[in-house]
């Protein structure tokens, strides 16, 4: 099997004519996780969506590809069979679909057609993957997120990833809204998927989702762009620190904030 690979060089990305990404550069090789951090606005939930492919998202500029293949030019569906996995901050509810009817669909999307996964088996390794998030049987007959709480939301995306085994999946603050013990339960799941053939991608605003999942690079954003990289010790200063510290040591000054980002 190859190595994934994600390299993003010089995007830029818009929204609604307003440039909120600007020359962000990151490769991500086969069993690497790396963290991008930075305040609110910044452009790391932007990155995410035009990353996957939301239509919203204007790439102006710059080239990311994977296993070598132009990212950009895939459709959203194309994107996902070909390995891509997007673990949204807000789930979406579907109301009328069950968790496993979806996990299936999805499964048998990325197969040909003919090697459609066996009942029994999804039977078993759903049930196995939710008794590691610690999800009882009734969550796979219940509804796709709906009336499920933030954390139950994030444990399901959780379970997708364990389900459809991408080669490189983005984290968009999976932390947020999280108590101690869905957060350990959460890294517990991607922990498990750790391996040569798996690239992780966490974005988050803070450190404490990087005492579980131990990133091998950290990456600040700020302005559109990566300011700083480093390793799982920059979480740390951050935590202790803030962002102004940095700010000031990089000639930062502070932005305005755009909700969209």
């Amino acid at each position: 099997m190859s190595t994934p690979t994600l390299k993003i060089e010089n995007l830029h990305v818009a929204i609604e004519g307003k440039e909120i990404v600007k020359g962000f550069n990151l490769e991500i090789n086969g069993g690497e996780i790396h963290a991008v951090m930075g305040p609110n606005g910044t452009g790391k939930s932007t990155l995410a969506s035009a990353l996957m492919g939301h239509p919203k998202y204007e790439i102006t500029e710059g080239t990311v590809t994977f296993e070598g293949q132009d990212l950009l030019e895939m459709e959203v569906d194309e994107r996902a069979r070909a390995g891509l996995f997007l673990a949204m901050q807000y789930p979406s509810e579907i109301s009328g679909v069950t968790n496993a009817d979806f996990l299936r669909t999805a499964i048998n999307a990325r197969r040909e057609e003919g090697d459609e996964i066996p009942l029994m088996k999804f039977i078993k390794t759903l049930d196995k993957k939710m008794d590691t998030l610690d999800m009882g049987e009734e969550f796979a007959q219940r509804y796709l997120n709906e009336g499920f709480s933030g954390g139950e939301k994030k444990r399901n995306e959780i379970l997708q990833l364990m389900m459809l085994e991408p080669k490189l999946a983005i984290l968009d603050e999976i932390d947020s809204g999280l108590d101690i013990d869905a957060l350990k339960v959460v890294a517990k799941g991607v922990n498990e998927m750790r391996s040569p053939n798996f690239g992780c991608l966490i974005i988050t605003h803070y450190q404490r989702m990087l005492n579980y999942i131990k990133p091998d690079k950290v990456h600040v954003m700020m302005q559109g762009r990566i300011v700083k990289s480093g390793g799982p010790e920059l979480a740390e200063r951050l935590e202790a620190e803030g962002y102004d510290g940095l700010k000031k040591e990089l000639g930062i000054e502070d932005e305005t904030v755009n909700q969209e980002a």
